[in-house]
């Protein structure tokens, strides 16, 4: 999400130190919305100190400071939109500066005062300037954040209630991380504060009446909901080419059981089918690269190109309590089986967790879709425009079927969705695709020996 160009702004930065813009960049992703600013003007920070929690349209990350500094300017109000390749903040970057000037920047900041409050950083200096010199403090590197910042952490759907309950955040007791106020923390406190009376008797209401005092509510998307809603938005101009089918996963479901047995005599997690079939679909990449590319329409949109890649980086989609979010497998083609699940278990912890980074986050080139583990036999998954193909897991079942000599057999099976990009990729691609995986599916002894 968020990386320094650190060597622009070491070759812009004087000897006696100056204000530089924190640039970020981020793969794949155009712009974030800022939920919160953790620093303001003359907060002094470290290497690594939290400069602010965006929410791109995968996941919520926390940007970290690179460099030693004093914070200058933030080039955004929390729920502004970020632009990629933007100043983010004003750094004045400590480290540059010689050890003789030090003196004349620590003065510069007893003259600029502590810090203000998060709503109104930029009026910091106009009230500093009116108090008595000897109230005057430096600020001070704070490594954890306070009370009264913790109590201002909230989600804009959050905000948006408190805002209708008219309500201050700072008087309720956030119970979520870092202190982060919850609906339940404002319903608890508005509760708390209600006004106990005496119980009126009151007739039932006749149906009539109960249809009278129907009412609506706004209630403000969370970042994620506004980040899904302009990149599906985005995906309503690919026509999507949707093709499915069965596959018989009786052999992959025996293949899978032995080697958990084997796994719990060592004491690892057992497998699920997703590794299974996310090293499957790797496997049908090498034949079809094209199913991993993405449409260039940046540099000529009239002459629309192929970015073609070697790395299968596979997205997997996963349902948090945050919303959905994509977090990515780097280099599957390069991974086992095992590799692939482990990886698997170690986003998932971190997006439960909410400590997902940016490299988790970026570089996706295609995507797979487990929705089958919730429910569901099909699913017509929908693309992003940095992919041309996703693929779509359906719920596992057992079902009669005949087999070779005409008898009646209990078999497992599974539906795969595909959907891809037709501008660029015909059904035939995605059918001669969809078959490879079938073979390394039905026969996974050919996907054991082709294990790198």
């Amino acid at each position: 999400m968020a990386s320094l160009q650190q060597k622009t702004i070491t070759g812009l930065l004087p000897a006696s130190g100056a204000a530089l813009p924190y640039i970020f960049t981020a793969g794949g992703i155009k712009e974030v919305q800022i939920i919160q600013w953790f620093v303001e003007p003359e907060a002094r920070v470290e290497q690594f100190d939290k400069l602010c929690e965006v929410q791109s349209d995968k996941a919520a990350v926390d940007i970290t400071s690179r460099f030693d500094g004093v914070i200058k300017k933030l080039h955004y109000e929390p729920e502004d939109m970020a632009q990629v390749g933007q100043p983010l903040c004003d750094i004045d970057v400590l480290s540059e500066i010689e050890p003789e000037n030090e003196t004349a920047l620590g003065s510069t900041n007893e003259q600029a005062g502590s810090p203000s409050t998060p709503q109104q950083p930029q009026k910091a200096a106009e009230r500093h300037d009116s108090q008595p010199e000897e109230a005057q403090q430096p600020p001070e590197v704070s490594k954890a954040p306070s009370t009264k910042r913790q109590s201002s952490l909230a989600t804009p759907a959050v905000r948006g209630l408190l805002k209708d309950l008219k309500i201050d955040i700072s008087n309720v007791t956030g119970t979520g991380k870092d202190g982060r106020v919850l609906k339940e923390d404002v319903q608890n406190h508005a509760s708390a504060d209600a006004p106990k009376s005496t119980p009126l008797r009151t007739s039932t209401p006749s149906p009539s009446s109960s249809k009278n005092t129907e009412t609506e509510s706004i209630i403000p998307l969370t970042p994620i909901q506004s980040q899904m809603f302009k990149t599906m938005s985005r995906s309503l101009s690919i026509p999507h080419f949707l093709y499915t089918d069965e596959l018989n996963v009786t052999a992959l479901s025996s293949l899978r059981h032995h080697v958990n047995t084997q796994l719990s005599y060592a004491n690892q997690p057992k497998l699920s089918y997703l590794p299974f079939f996310i090293k499957a679909l790797s496997l049908a990449l090498d034949s079809y690269p094209i199913l991993n590319a993405r449409v260039d329409t940046d540099t000529d949109i009239s002459r629309p190109q192929l970015v073609m890649r070697s790395a299968h980086n596979i997205g997997v989609a996963m349902d948090t309590p945050q919303g959905l979010i994509v977090p990515n497998i780097q280099n599957v083609n390069t991974l086992s089986i095992v590799a692939i699940a482990s990886e698997i278990q170690r986003l998932q912890s971190l997006a439960l967790a909410s400590k997902l980074t940016p490299a988790d986050l970026t570089g996706g080139t295609i995507t797979v879709s487990n929705i089958g583990s919730i429910g569901g036999t099909y699913v017509a998954p929908i693309l992003v425009s940095s992919e041309v193909a996703i693929l779509g897991m359906g719920k596992k079942r057992i079902v009669p079927a005949f087999d070779e000599e005409g008898k009646v057999v209990k078999r497992e099976v599974m539906n795969l969705s595909w959907s891809a990009d037709h501008r660029v990729v015909d059904g035939a691609t995605v059918a001669r695709c969809a078959e490879v995986v079938r073979g390394y599916v039905e026969r996974p002894e050919g996907m054991v020996v082709r294990l790198r």
